[in-house]
């Protein structure tokens, strides 16, 4: 009988030093979709400067429809992949992150084509939408990196012991970060 009150205290103990990592995970996990949303928002940012910067080049330039034509395309289907904090598995997440980076490339290849277009370098309205649109790309990126530390965070905590038994108990599931674009990877050609 002393044996089986020991170990009923024993778990008691057990309990309730572990019930505050119950809090924390909950604090952690709520931390995780702030940052989330502050990627989303950055996201948001470049998708609401799209529009914009298309009108500038359509008006200022007999400019190639197709190259317009691909960024309108890849901003609605950015923009129609939403996710929220608990729709942060790993195939949503490849999925977001695909039709960001389209829209990202559909960016990059309009940005190129207005080299050829002197009258639009030099375009007020242009030069000022590129320098916003920089500054969300750079938003952007320091938003990923906010939101995948604190995915880190999160991740160590729960999965730590005896703190992952707690989360086994009450489905606190790991986070998936973002993960750098396949792509990255390849150096880009430079030629003269």
């Amino acid at each position: 009988m002393k044996k089986l009150l020991l170990y009923f205290f024993g778990l008691v103990v057990l309990l309730s030093q572990t019930s505050c990592g119950y809090n924390e995970m909950v604090a952690k996990d709520e931390n995780v979709a702030a940052k989330w949303a502050q990627v989303q928002n950055a996201y948001q940012r470049r998708a609401d400067l799209v529009p914009n910067l298309v009108n500038t080049v359509k008006g200022a330039a007999n400019f190639e429809k197709e190259t317009l034509t691909q960024v309108i395309e890849a901003r609605s289907k950015a923009t129609s992949i939403q996710l929220s904090p608990d729709q942060l598995t790993p195939e949503n997440m490849q999925k977001f992150q695909e039709a960001q980076g389209q829209l990202s490339g559909a960016l990059s290849r309009l940005m190129v084509t207005v080299e050829r277009y002197p009258e639009l370098k030099a375009n007020q309205n242009f030069l000022e939408l590129q320098a916003q649109l920089e500054g969300t790309e750079n938003r952007i990126s320091v938003e990923r990196m906010k939101y995948n530390e604190a995915v880190q965070d999160y991740n160590t905590y729960v999965r730590s012991f005896p703190r992952n038994i707690i989360a086994g108990w009450f489905d606190f599931e790991r986070k998936t970060p973002f993960a750098a674009d396949p792509n990255a990877q390849r150096a880009p050609s430079v030629q003269f």
